[in-house]
């Protein structure tokens, strides 16, 4: 006699229900961080709006209560009684430092690594591996020879050290990312352009470079926002006050207005406003940059 197996009794809607819960479980998850990621912002923003008064008594989320001012952002721009030299200064001294501080890793980390993905040389995978091995080294170990370095050379206190110094400190993940990205480039199209006569200058600036568009402007955004928020480097390297960015500006702040939160707001949400011009300009190839490589085939 045989027997016939049956598959146990569905319920009406089980499976069904079952997947439309799946389905709604990470756009939920992704919607609470989200959320939990915008509200200090939101109150960031609101704070910068609200004068002293309103912003101690009633807090940022009262925004019924009025207290509306654009007094804070001009003080903090202009007001002669802040430390020197002013937070318009402090901004402007980070655009020089952060502009070149991106520029230049970038451009030697390109170079870089089209040499390790395309080119033989010895102890190429040796040399690449100590390069990744840099990514694991602390940045607090290295002030002290570095400071040593720049006091010797007469870098210190000026806008090329500091220049030098993020170049150095980014370049090892530069390296590590152009290099991951480049090697997923297809060989037909290196090998196709070496036998029309091409040589590696031709290579890299006509082919590997356009091609690489996606990942040098993830990393410019990295690199970018690092520089931007950079509060030590700034401090050990520069140590001249005309020259400090607005991340030490913001420290002033704090110093002097302890309780100042609304100046403090508006100083910290003026911080932000480039970089997330920047992130918001380059976010189509932020990405496809990252993720590049993970895909195989």
């Amino acid at each position: 006699m045989t027997t016939v197996a049956t598959s146990p009794p569905v319920t009406a809607g089980g499976p069904r229900k079952g997947g439309r819960v799946k389905r709604w479980v990470v756009p939920g998850v992704l919607i609470a961080v989200t959320i939990t990621w915008l509200v200090p912002t939101l109150g960031l923003f609101i704070t910068s709006f609200k004068s002293r008064a309103a912003s101690s008594q009633y807090g940022w989320w009262q925004v019924w209560q009025g207290g509306w001012t654009l007094d804070n952002y001009n003080e903090v721009l202009f007001s002669p009684s802040l430390p020197p030299p002013g937070f318009a200064d402090n901004f402007i001294n980070t655009i020089i430092i952060t502009i070149p501080a991106t520029i230049l890793p970038i451009a030697i980390a390109a170079v870089a690594a089209y040499a390790f993905a395309w080119l033989d040389f010895p102890f190429r995978n040796w040399i690449f591996l100590g390069v990744i091995a840099l990514l694991v080294v602390p940045l607090q170990v290295t002030w002290v020879p570095v400071l040593k370095i720049f006091n010797t050379l007469n870098l210190t206190g000026t806008f090329p050290g500091i220049w030098l110094a993020h170049t150095g400190y980014g370049l090892a993940f530069a390296i590590f990312l152009l290099r991951n990205f480049m090697a997923d480039i297809p060989n037909d199209l290196i090998e196709s352009a070496r036998i029309d006569g091409a040589g590696n200058v031709k290579i890299f600036t006509r082919i590997v470079l356009p091609l690489s568009l996606p990942a040098i402007a993830a990393l410019a955004i990295f690199q970018f926002v690092w520089v931007w928020n950079d509060l030590m480097n700034a401090l050990i390297f520069l140590q001249t006050p005309d020259k400090f960015p607005l991340t030490v500006g913001i420290r002033n702040l704090l110093g002097q207005y302890g309780n100042e939160w609304n100046l403090l707001s508006a100083g910290a949400f003026l911080s932000m406003i480039v970089p997330l011009i920047v992130f918001f300009a380059l976010q189509r190839y932020f990405v496809r940059g990252l993720t590049s490589g993970a895909v195989k085939g």
